[in-house]
């Protein structure tokens, strides 16, 4: 895991939810911003994954933001973004592993059918004859 904490700005803004008056008055919700473009930690090619598997999340300036409004301290907040921004980059570098077709053996094609056939004997036993 790459740590661009460095390259991480961040945004409060006065949270909903619990925290009585406090929530009035003050500002425990954490924005977390990264530009992806001017990051120096990624290639180009890892810019481009993250573009491309992140697109939901990336607004028209090119910033991945993060809102996090969970705890009622700033600070607190603040550390769950850093954490939750890292773990989201890290699961969009994961390149699934491809997927090799197999055929299924004759064993196995034989029990298949054997099983079928037992199943059918079983329900033909069932009907009512005279």
């Amino acid at each position: 895991m790459k740590d661009f904490t460095k390259e991480l700005s961040f945004k409060t803004s006065r949270s909903s939810g619990a925290g009585g008056q406090n929530v009035n008055k003050v500002e425990t919700s954490v924005t977390v911003l990264w530009k992806i473009e001017d990051s120096e930690f990624f290639s180009d090619e890892q810019k481009d994954i993250i573009f491309h598997k992140l697109k939901n999340r990336i607004n028209a300036e090119g910033f991945l933001f993060l809102t996090v409004s969970e705890t009622r301290t700033q600070l607190m907040n603040k550390t769950k973004a850093i954490e939750k921004i890292l773990e989201i980059v890290d699961k969009a570098l994961i390149i699934p592993k491809k997927r090799v077709a197999t055929k299924p053996s004759r064993t196995q094609k034989q029990k298949r059918l054997d099983t079928k056939k037992k199943v059918s004997e079983k329900k033909e036993n069932r009907k009512f004859r005279f």
